[in-house]
């Protein structure tokens, strides 16, 4: 493609993009898809000779955009906006153009120095003190980072390296794994997973503080967990404080929290990802009393800014921490300005950096303030008309109080029947939600997030929901069977086994295999299956079926009810003789390999708790089969007790 046929092309683009968004709504918002279905469209290897652009173009429509989510659709609700605008995207058609490194000042002076400025607007526009903006003689300063989980993981690793560094002032012997060890950083129990993620990567504990009845984490509580830390002798380092959790849109109490890590001497970070951005207005800068107290600050415009990801904005205090922790210098990166002009290669974990900054310059520019405060408000509103129709519907309940964006609602009545609301909700394919659990409830999140929803959306959304409910209800009928959840009923049933798999829906485990899950009690099991179950005759002494056997013995795993049938399968044809070969068995009376012997913890015929449990042997032994024998002059028979199943089988004696 050369530059005649760009320009061609190129505006052929921008008016699909611009068709595309404007009648978004009419496209269904979740596909209807499964893993894999791509395979089959796009070939498994790239073309030898290059393809024309039209061939290109119409696998748009024809291969991707039938599995795209579409995030940018007034019916998605689900997670947190994810929003764009024209003047993002032309910001981002320029920085592609120039595609500029700007690892250092003078990889690219025009992207640091934008960088700074548009950090200072946006900083000034939610209200920051001064000492988080760059200023002459000043330590502090903001920087386009790429995600909030990276924000978050730079702030802990910057006070990790700060705390280990005053600890070796008071302890110059300390080595910085030991300190390391002993390190504890803090969040509340409705914090994101990525602050998790942060202290698994920085090797340090992290220790979880209960909410109260609002869903906040509160000093009190802190200083009570940090005050027994230091009795069992960690150390205390970081603490993030949530402002607009993921799960109900909730708030820390930062005033409080700032207060106690002033006085403990900790590194306190905010996490504010989507609320942030509502900082522009004035009237929801309540949330940020206490700001003073913080190093570290972020949010993503990407959210609800209208700036696309990725562009995360972070604010510091003291930028020599980071220094610190991240600096590098290798002669190749050094230029006539280090140590004058900011290189933002220290203020992160990537060397190479994004011209990221002129997306957001265009779109403050191009909005203005009041244009993204209005923006911001309408949002909130649409969310109050939103709360207001889940209130009236006695059917439904709303267990956490709306900030913002954010609604949160389930059906009454039992976690099963909301998780199966939002089921049925997703797999129509006409709004797109996603639940969350609060305080053991089953919920779904509402989240206002396309700046093309109207009232009439809303409206149609939520008739949507209340027809889906309805569908729900009437098939969960009164008098049913109550049902019994999976976590109770091995109390119920100490005989029961299952295998789960975790799913993506936190209070949903599901039972992959239903072969894996069985009642059963100690009597004979091979006895009573033989009077109720034919056997697979060809199936007996096949190759297939003695293979699965001995795998099964080998295994020295609980026996699932497909295993024991096979079982009693393989044993059940009774003794063969010499010419017929032996059945696949175990035997526990041969020493092999490294001559250990299997060791039970537990005799199969006693009556107690651990009869379905499997001993825990430090290595077994290969099973005996019919690709493995004895010579037929040494056989002779025998019957044991099988120390796994119970029943009488067959051995080889010597």
């Amino acid at each position: 493609m050369d530059a005649t046929e760009y320009r061609i092309r190129g505006k052929e683009l921008v008016d699909y993009i611009a068709d595309y968004l404007e009648d978004i709504r009419e496209r269904r918002v979740f596909p209807d898809k499964k893993p894999g279905f791509l395979r089959d469209l796009i070939p498994d290897s790239a073309p030898i000779e290059g393809e024309t652009w039209p061939r290109i173009f119409a696998d748009i429509e024809n291969v991707i955009m039938p599995g795209v989510t579409h995030w940018q659709s007034p019916h998605m609700h689900a997670y947190f906006p994810a929003l764009t605008s024209y003047p993002s995207m032309l910001g981002e058609m320029l920085s592609n153009a120039i595609n500029c490194v700007g690892f250092t000042w003078a990889s690219s002076p025009a992207a640091t120095e934008l960088e700074m400025i548009v950090m200072n607007w946006l900083g000034k526009m939610i209200g920051l003190p001064e000492n988080f903006l760059h200023r002459k003689n000043g330590s502090g300063g903001g920087v386009i980072q790429t995600t909030a989980s990276e924000a978050t993981l730079i702030s802990l690793l910057a006070g990790r390296w700060q705390a280990i560094k005053k600890y070796k002032e008071l302890y110059p012997d300390a080595e910085n794994g030991e300190i390391n060890s002993k390190l504890v950083a803090y969040c509340s129990d409705q914090a994101h997973s990525s602050v998790e993620k942060a202290a698994l990567i920085g090797l340090v504990h992290i220790r979880y503080i209960e909410c109260d009845e609002n869903l906040s984490m509160r000093g009190p509580e802190l200083l009570q967990t940090i005050k027994k830390d230091r009795e069992l002798g960690f150390i205390p380092f970081w603490v993030c404080a949530t402002l607009g959790t993921t799960g109900a849109c909730s708030f820390d109490n930062l005033d409080e929290i700032g207060d106690v890590c002033v006085e403990e001497f900790l590194w306190l970070h905010v996490d504010a990802a989507y609320a942030g951005s509502a900082f522009i207005c004035p009237e929801y800068r309540v949330w940020l009393k206490g700001v003073e107290k913080v190093d570290s600050i972020s949010f993503n415009p990407s959210k609800w800014l209208m700036v696309h990801f990725d562009c995360t904005a972070m604010w510091v205090k003291n930028s020599l921490a980071l220094h610190e922790a991240f600096n590098v210098d290798p002669v190749y990166l050094q230029h006539e300005y280090s140590g004058l002009a900011i290189d933002y290669m220290h203020w992160q974990i990537p060397l190479s950096k994004r011209f990221r900054a002129i997306k957001l310059w265009f779109v403050i520019r191009n909005y203005g303030i009041t244009g993204l405060q209005k923006h911001i408000r309408e949002g909130v509103r649409l969310a109050q008309k939103f709360e207001a129709l889940v209130q009236s519907d006695a059917r439904f309940e709303i267990p956490a109080k709306r900030h913002l964006g954010l609604v949160v609602f389930r059906l009454v009545g039992d976690n099963i029947i909301t998780e199966t609301l939002w089921k049925k909700i997703n797999s129509r394919g006409n709004i797109h939600c996603v639940p969350a659990i609060i305080k053991g409830k089953y919920i779904i999140r509402f989240t206002v997030t396309s700046p093309r929803t109207t009232n009439e959306d809303i409206v149609k959304d939520w008739q949507e929901i209340k027809t889906v409910a309805t569908e729900v209800l009437n098939e969960w009928t009164p008098g049913a069977r109550p049902r019994v959840p999976l976590a109770d009923t091995k109390n119920r049933n100490e005989n029961f086994g299952t295998s789960l798999l975790l799913s993506n829906s936190p209070m949903s485990p599901k039972i992959v295999n239903g072969s894996f899950a069985a009642i059963y009690d100690r009597d004979d099991v091979i006895a009573e299956y033989s009077k109720t179950i034919k056997l697979r005759q060809d199936a007996q002494n096949s190759p297939a079926m003695r293979r699965r056997i001995k795998g099964i013995l080998m295994s020295g795993k609980q026996f699932s009810l497909d295993s024991r049938l096979d079982l009693f399968h393989g044993i059940e044809a009774g003794t063969p003789s010499p010419s017929e070969g032996l059945p696949p068995l175990e035997d526990y009376n041969e020493s092999e390999d490294n001559g250990s012997t299997f060791s039970g913890e537990f005799e199969p015929n006693e009556p107690n708790d651990d009869f379905l449990q499997v001993p825990n042997a430090p290595k077994q032994k290969r099973s005996k089969s019919v690709d493995h024998q004895v010579p037929i002059s040494m056989q002779s028979e025998g019957y044991t007790t099988c120390k796994k199943c119970g029943h009488q089988i067959i051995t080889i004696q010597k």
